[in-house]
């Protein structure tokens, strides 16, 4: 008589949140005890239930992030399954994409399938067919959730609702969510931002005026106690204000602006010359960045031994005779004691520039080395975006299964529906984050060229620098070179080219050479 053989069953369990996960007898308990009892019952066939706990508790189903289900997957692939026997076909994945490639690990290492509610044979057609049909409906069910919360939210919004999000400076969220109430103190200092834009008609110069003032942005407490906010303005948080129609009393959905149930804080009249003010900036570069003296190092030049930026400013002499040169901000605004490099001729700085950029492009060698020094940063670059796209990654996983967390709570807890709407802003701004990341890291790989290409691009700079407009050689120049470095106390300057700028400039001389 042939041996029996021994069917190694590991038990699954899982529960979206950690709800009641610390009673004595809790949701996983219940599942394992169904499955156990499920095995005992096929004790004849050779069943027997791994002593293993695989148990995912405050996990969603929708996606493979659970440390239970990566660690059974591993033991399969180890030989150390037979059969995974789960209480329902949706404890192992709600997602139809992640339950098929799962089904592939199974039938790969001829692992078997069970579910104790639902009688299906994996190794039929017609029982994958089913099972298939049942993740559907459990996909459909988890995707027509999130529609509803998110119709839930655009309704309220065309009623003129607060639906939640992170505050915003000048209001605070009442008590009870929905609304916003006027925080005077901070309304005054929103008014105070719009009246200084558009005085100094720059965000980078109104960003100085705020640091100056110790005005930073909004800060509030969490419904847990955590302080956030408070941080100093950026260009995007004060483009952000500037242009958040919440300051007149209006409320958006997408691109749709309606009545708001809260009081405005800025003058529309006010609000509108803002606007006027910023789409022509947008459109002339605006006031910070206007060159008007073809100022050819203006943004790449850094002080050494003060570690800021220099900035260019000029002087009239004998009349009429304009003087530029770079002084370093901090003894602009400390005085010239503060800092050894105090300024430097800009005409001066700018020569040696050209000239170093013209040794390279006249030196085989140095091409080389500049190629080598370039790809070293561009790899670093890479390095540094990857480890940002693993943390977003990760951070849109989270806002993802709390989000999820939030879907039984709608029609019992008032404030979760406020609580959706913080993590679909954040969703978002994770999401576009993201996408730039991405794509630098495309263009990082795309523009680099090798050592010949270099070559041949640099060797273009010499012949029509001088031919170049003022305003074409600064943006030759912004493209070739990162950053310029010039310490005053040992009077050296170092210059860094920008990963992909000899790329950049190796495919306008392709485009060229193309049109011609």
């Amino acid at each position: 008589m042939p041996e029996k053989q021994t069917i190694r069953c590991a038990i699954y369990t899982r529960k979206s949140t950690e709800e009641g996960l610390d009673q004595e007898f809790n949701s996983l308990d219940a599942q394992r005890e169904s499955a156990e009892l499920y095995i005992g019952s096929q004790k004849e066939a050779g069943w027997v239930a791994l002593p293993d706990r695989y148990d995912d508790g405050g996990y969603t189903g929708g996606n493979m992030d659970r440390p239970a289900i990566k660690r059974l997957l591993a033991d399969i692939e180890a030989g150390r399954v037979d059969c995974v026997v789960v209480y329902k076909v949706d404890r192992l994945s709600r997602s139809l994409l992640d339950f098929a490639r799962m089904m592939q690990t199974f039938e790969k290492h001829r692992v078997s399938f069970v579910s104790v509610t639902q009688q299906f044979n994996t190794t039929t057609s017609m029982g994958r067919l089913m099972l298939n049909v049942l993740l559907s409906f459990a996909q459909f069910e988890r995707e027509i959730i999130s529609e509803r919360t998110r119709d839930k939210i655009a309704a309220a919004r065309r009623k003129g609702k607060w639906s939640g999000g992170m505050p915003i400076l000048g209001y605070d969220v009442a008590p009870g969510g929905g609304r916003l109430l006027v925080n005077e103190d901070e309304a005054a200092r929103v008014r105070g931002i719009f009246e200084l834009y558009l005085e100094h008609q720059s965000l980078i110069e109104t960003i100085k005026a705020l640091d100056e003032r110790g005005w930073p942005a909004k800060q509030w407490t969490t419904k847990d106690g955590r302080q956030r906010g408070g941080k100093p303005f950026n260009k995007n948080t004060l483009f952000h204000l500037l242009t958040n129609v919440l300051y007149l009393g209006k409320i958006t959905l997408k691109k749709e602006i309606f009545e708001g149930g809260h009081p405005a804080i800025v003058d529309a009249e006010t609000f509108r010359r803002v606007q006027a003010l910023l789409r022509r900036n947008g459109q002339s570069g605006g006031k910070h960045v206007r060159n008007r003296f073809g100022a050819l190092l203006k943004g790449l030049l850094h002080c050494v031994p003060c570690g800021c930026a220099m900035v260019h400013t000029h002087t009239l002499k004998n009349g009429n005779r304009r003087y530029r040169y770079y002084v370093c901000l901090n003894a602009q605004k400390r005085g010239w004691h503060a800092c050894p490099s105090k300024s430097i001729p800009a005409a001066e700085i700018e020569k040696f520039v050209v000239d170093q950029v013209r040794a390279v492009a006249n030196d085989s060698a140095l091409v080389a080395e500049t190629i080598r020094q370039t790809r070293a940063q561009a790899e670093k670059r890479v390095k540094e975006l990857q480890a940002e796209q693993a943390a977003l990654e990760k951070d849109l996983r989270r806002h993802n299964d709390d989000m999820r967390s939030l879907v039984g709570r709608l029609g019992h807890n008032g404030t979760a529906t406020d609580r959706m709407a913080d993590l679909q802003d954040r969703i978002r701004s994770t999401e576009q984050r993201a996408t730039q990341v991405r794509e630098e890291l495309i263009a990082l790989g795309r523009e680099l060229v090798d050592e010949k290409e270099a070559a041949k691009a640099l060797a273009l700079f010499d012949p029509v620098w001088e031919s170049l407009s003022p305003r074409e050689q600064v943006r030759v120049m912004q493209l070739l070179v990162e950053r310029v470095d010039y310490d005053g106390e040992k009077g050296t300057v170092s210059v860094t080219f920008h990963p992909t700028g000899i790329g950049a400039l190796a495919e306008e001389a392709r485009r060229k050479e193309v049109a011609v």
